[in-house]
């Protein structure tokens, strides 16, 4: 499906400069209830936050990490992520992703080459506006989780994103309200909320660059 990975970032790094399917697709993956849910946040006061999927060559493959957020960090406790965080003052977007990333999992911002970025998406439970960001290296990366905020590290590829039957939903109680949750399953790893969105975004993006 992939021949290289440098045939692929060329092909994201064209595609990435045209419209993006936004909304649409961050719709794919949106949580249905019949009561509407009331969040405190609104994008007036949106925090600003980033995360990376940084793409890398490995068994005839690209994958891309994946962390499983530990109990005792403040946003999104024990939920499936993104490596990345809150942008801190000043700091350029694409620079929080790359910074996050080697604090949270240890690879070498310098290793990392930017593709470009995806549409940013507000999440209204936790106030953030979160920039997403194509990043990738010509190898897998050394890592190193940070004990403190990432519980585990895993690296689904993107053969796996590209399978529709990954994409599932099931009814949950969230927060005292009834609602179907669509997720994408990852070997048991359920990855739902923001990083659902985000990755719908992605999928629909690599299924345009690879047909």
């Amino acid at each position: 499906m992939f021949s290289s990975i440098n045939k692929l970032v060329n092909s994201l790094e064209k595609r990435v400069k045209e419209p993006l399917p936004g909304s649409s697709a961050h719709l794919l993956t949106k949580v249905q209830s019949k009561i509407k849910f009331n969040f405190p946040y609104s994008t007036e006061n949106a925090k600003k936050a980033s995360v990376l999927i940084l793409l890398f060559p490995e068994s005839n493959n690209i994958h891309f990490f994946l962390t499983q957020r530990t109990f005792s960090v403040e946003h999104h406790k024990g939920q499936i992520s993104l490596p990345g965080g809150m942008c801190e003052k000043n700091e350029q977007a694409t620079n929080t992703a790359l910074r996050e990333t080697e604090e949270e999992i240890g690879v070498n911002q310098n290793e990392i080459k930017i593709i470009g970025g995806l549409t940013p998406f507000f999440t209204p439970n936790s106030g953030f506006m979160v920039h997403p960001f194509i990043g990738w290296c010509d190898k897998r990366p050394e890592t190193k989780i940070q004990a403190d905020e990432v519980h585990n590290l895993f690296s689904p590829s993107l053969s796996q994103l590209l399978n529709d039957q990954i994409l599932e939903s099931e009814d949950w109680n969230l927060k005292g309200y009834q609602a179907k949750v669509p997720f994408y399953n990852f070997d048991g790893h359920k990855v739902w909320g923001v990083t659902a969105a985000i990755l719908s975004e992605f999928k629909l993006i690599l299924k345009d660059v690879i047909n």
